[in-house]
């Protein structure tokens, strides 16, 4: 199990986290959250600072950040973007971007033991960013891509809408604006879900044990603005 630091802004909350691994003890995880519309820049550092101290560890013993690359505001992940790529090169460590939808199908997972789970975040300007997936055993499988669209627009993924199906994150706020397929289809739904740096450190682990780990320059935010259809995982 590696040693790693996550950090998100993707929406009004501001995370970071720290996964330690010491030889002969099991891995633990260290996590800052605070809903902090619009104070991202001044208490994601600090968040950071904190964690590394309780830890007693410098950032150059990490094996490798990851930070939340989105989709989410566009203000968000440019500021978590600069700051994981900035400390991921000063420190000359691999960078991972992990998916906000996907952290946020694991949190629900993990705190709710859903297994099959439709995140989705609010866009602005009218629209969604959605994804689909059926998690067991703390794993995800996509069952439909990330994607942004109009509430209107949304569909159930082809073949499985008979699974009992719990939505999550901002996004679910539109619920009057829905089909009316994809409410009957939709058993609960738990719109104060926020993507948290707790979730993306566990996926970024899995990420980097799968060798996936880039230099920082390459790894960038996910926007998804021009990606327009709901699309079914090839």
């Amino acid at each position: 199990m590696p040693t790693l630091l996550a950090l998100d802004a993707s929406s009004s909350a501001c995370s970071a986290a720290l996964l330690i691994h010491e030889e002969g003890r099991e891995a633990q995880v260290l996590a800052r959250f605070a809903l902090t519309p619009r104070e991202h820049t001044r208490r994601l550092m600090p968040m950071i600072d904190e964690l590394l101290a309780e830890a007693g560890i410098e950032i150059q013993r990490l094996d490798a950040l990851a930070y939340g690359r989105g989709p989410g505001s566009f203000t968000g992940l440019r500021i978590a973007a600069g700051v994981a790529q900035g400390l991921a090169f000063g420190a000359d460590k691999p960078l991972l971007g992990i998916s906000t939808l996907e952290a946020l199908a694991l949190a629900a997972h993990r705190r709710y033991h859903l297994r099959y789970v439709m995140p989705a975040l609010d866009a602005r300007m009218g629209e969604l960013y959605v994804a689909a997936y059926r998690c067991h055993d703390g794993r995800l499988e996509t069952l439909a891509e990330e994607a942004v669209l109009p509430p209107d627009r949304l569909t159930l993924p082809k073949g499985h809408e008979e699974a009992d199906w719990v939505g999550v994150g901002s996004g679910w706020a539109s619920w009057d604006s829905l089909p009316t397929q994809v409410q009957a289809g939709i058993s609960q739904h738990l719109s104060d879900l926020a993507p948290a740096a707790e979730d993306m450190v566990l996926l970024a682990a899995r990420q980097f044990a799968a060798g996936e780990g880039r230099e920082a320059h390459l790894v960038q935010p996910v926007y998804l603005r021009d990606k327009v259809a709901w699309q079914k995982s090839r």
